[in-house]
């Protein structure tokens, strides 16, 4: 930073324009202060010290200028408080100082640290409001960046030093070690974690298995799993609806249930591998058919079904503080999607309960496709979206990551109040991010493709202000790692 003054001016009170007299190291996402000699009134006692944050930089000296926004008047207590838009001329600028940064963020109650802003003198901590992930939170970051690591540093902050309950569901194995903390790790975390139930379900032989009970799922994503269509597939689509209500029909007079629509459990029916059996012995045509598309299908043999023990959702209804579902222990994507839907039609069945809790889906784009092609695709995208859209209310959080925003569901993202973008160099993504979260100043978005590793734009409800971060380091241990590059012998 130069010593000779920078000077700052406004027309409107709301953005700012700076030159310098030589090439100056404040760059996009710096907070700055703006010492300001307003005229005396009762309003301001004549001089004001204002908070902005640099936009762009002023590259060359004299007669470049850089440009950014007004956040407000800094009173003593460290609040900022919005200006009535009073222009200045040639005011003094600086770099805000530790000081200044850690009275905003106290604040605003922003006490969960996740990193180091990035930009500022005096090693501020990144932190974020806690009680604002009672919002829907996205984060994206291309292949490199970080984002892994930067979705454990949050979610191990958010298992040790909040109370919020979580699922996560894992597709890369990734999170499987969260509830294990590194050997560097402070004895208050330690002591913390182990008053934690946190538990990891990984078909593996070893951890309690992923499973679901196909009879136990909503009809709609029973007959997506079997790939029914009720219009292509109609004769075989209503001999399942008939066995349905003949296998759940209540007694004359009495109500059906309405947490659940009807399901093909009954208690002689609790296996699966029943149903072709069943379907043969009406000695129906369409039935048959049925009976078929399940042994073609080869549905019966995912190892993702329940039989005497507990699948993930009877799992969650224990109420542990986390639970980890391994996706990546799965054969496929379709008992992926078959688990996923499961636990996510019972955790939207229980929702007048109101029971606060996080879902976290990694790799979303694989659950709440922008194009699901199939109906189980098509059923997990809508269940999503339906969370996403009234969740809130009662309690349920979407924490979503991927590599590619553009193939998430646009009814998804736009539900998003809390964003997290690692290094985005796809020109696509960039504009979807800039349409999607206007809350995201354009211009520091556009820094996004020139981000080192563990570099993150943070904005939204759960930051007092949009900031240009670096991750922090791991608490816990990481589940997942690259794959080495072969070296010459």
């Amino acid at each position: 930073m130069t010593t000779e003054t920078t000077l700052a001016e406004s027309f409107d009170g709301r953005r700012f324009t700076y030159r310098v007299p030589r090439v100056s190291s404040i760059g996009p996402g710096d907070f700055v202060t703006i010492g300001v000699a307003f005229p005396e009134t009762a309003e301001h006692p004549g001089e004001a010290l204002v908070m902005g944050q640099v936009l762009t930089r002023a590259t060359k000296a004299g007669d470049a200028v850089g440009h950014g926004r007004i956040l407000g008047e800094l009173r003593p207590d460290g609040t900022v408080v919005t200006s009535g838009g009073d222009p200045f001329t040639s005011q003094d600028l600086a770099p805000a100082g530790a000081g200044v940064l850690e009275a905003l963020q106290a604040r605003e109650r922003a006490t969960l640290r996740i990193g180091d802003l990035h930009h500022s003198r005096g090693n501020v901590d990144a932190l974020l409001q806690p009680h604002r992930f009672n919002r829907h939170t996205f984060l994206c970051g291309q292949s490199g960046s970080g984002k892994t690591y930067a979705l454990g540093v949050l979610l191990e902050q958010l298992l040790i030093d909040t109370d919020l309950p979580m699922v996560i569901l894992d597709p890369n194995s990734d999170f499987v070690r969260i509830g294990e903390l590194l050997e560097s790790a402070s004895p208050g975390d330690a002591e913390r974690l182990r008053e934690l139930d946190v538990r990891v379900l990984r078909n593996d032989g070893e951890h309690h298995p992923v499973t679901a009970r196909l009879t136990a799922m909503e009809a709609a994503s029973q007959a997506a799993v079997l790939q029914l269509d009720p219009l292509t597939d109609r004769g075989e689509y209503n001999t399942f609806l008939r066995m349905l209500e003949s296998a759940t029909g209540p007694e004359v007079g009495a109500a059906a249930p309405a947490a659940r629509p009807p399901s093909i459990a009954t208690e002689g029916m609790l296996n699966p591998h029943s149903i072709p059996s069943a379907l043969r012995a009406t000695g129906e045509a369409d039935a048959l058919r049925l009976a078929q598309r399940v042994e073609n299908l080869g549905i019966l043999d995912w190892d993702v079904w329940a039989g005497v023990g507990q699948s993930v959702s009877e799992v969650l209804d224990e109420g542990p503080r986390a639970v980890v579902v391994d996706l990546g222990s799965l054969h496929t994507h379709e008992e992926q999607l078959a688990v996923s839907l499961a636990l996510l039609d019972d955790l939207w069945a229980d929702r007048a309960t109101r029971k606060p809790r996080l879902i976290v889906i990694d790799e979303a784009h694989n659950v709440v496709s922008a194009e699901p092609t199939t109906q189980l695709q098509r059923l997990t995208t809508e269940r999503v979206i339906q969370i996403a859209a009234e969740g809130r209310k009662f309690g349920l959080w979407l924490l979503l990551s991927t590599q590619r925003p553009s193939k998430i569901h646009p009814n998804v993202l736009s539900q998003c109040d809390n964003v997290i973008v690692m290094r985005m160099s796809s020109p696509a993504d960039l504009l979807e991010l800039e349409a999607v979260f206007g809350f995201a100043p354009p211009e520091l978005l556009a820094a996004t493709p020139f981000f080192h590793q563990g570099e993150a734009l943070i904005a939204g409800g759960f930051v007092p202000a949009p900031a240009i971060i670096q991750m922090g380091a791991r608490r816990t241990v990481e589940g997942g790692s690259d794959v080495p590059v072969p070296m010459p012998g």
